[in-house]
């Protein structure tokens, strides 16, 4: 983690835009505060991934609180082309301002250089995949899949570096770690399976019994 947040910041100044996955189920917990600290002064668009597996009402609410704080916000199941395709637009639109002075002192064609960013195993591989519409990183039902950056071609106006997932040093709120390895964002190896798998039985037996 702590090299992922190096090469973050080594390269934070080569971008115009970040662009934060997050997991629509858990957004709180899987947004790390980290980022925001390293992507100060740069366009932001955040795109809470899985939206097929969360809470539909929950999901607009979380996107309406993150809309509130400035963010642009797009919701997403990133394994939906159609719907990855909307994110070429929404970088246009949050990016127009520098777009139009690069206009103004003769600059035209310059591609936008983004940076896709999030904790292990939101979901980043699989939505450069269907952004680009090829195999362009490695894809895994585990965090950690990606080791280091690499810079891909979206198109003629962006291209996109991808860089590891990056998780915090310390969780304050117990509740957001245990969020997070329930979702898969912490190694298996290093939880205590069977008393994370009761808090999910409860969690579950509260908000939705239905399902249960």
């Amino acid at each position: 983690m702590t090299s992922a947040r190096r090469m973050m910041q080594e390269n934070i100044k080569l971008i115009d835009i970040v662009i934060e996955l997050l997991d629509a189920r858990v957004p709180g917990a899987s947004k790390n505060p980290d980022i925001d600290e390293l992507a100060k002064g740069k366009y932001r668009l955040l795109i809470l991934n899985k939206t097929d597996l969360a809470d539909p009402s929950v999901t607009k609410k979380w996107k309406e609180y993150y809309e509130k704080q400035g963010f642009r916000v797009l919701l997403m199941d990133s394994r939906n082309r159609k719907e990855a395709n909307a994110v070429g637009n929404a970088v246009q639109e949050v990016c127009k301002e520098k777009i139009e002075r690069d206009r103004r002192k003769g600059i035209v064609g310059r591609p936008i250089k983004a940076m896709i960013v999030g904790i292990p195993n939101v979901g980043k591989s699989t939505f450069i995949n269907s952004f680009a519409g090829r195999a362009s990183a490695k894809t895994g039902n585990k965090p950690g899949v990606t080791k280091g950056k690499q810079w891909i071609r979206i198109s003629k106006d962006m291209d996109l570096l991808d860089t590891p997932g990056i998780l915090w040093p310390k969780f304050e709120d117990p509740e957001v770690g245990t969020a997070l390895a329930w979702i898969g964002s912490i190694n298996d190896d290093i939880l205590e399976l069977t008393g994370l798998s009761e808090k999910l039985l409860v969690f579950m037996q509260k908000y939705y019994c239905n399902l249960l």
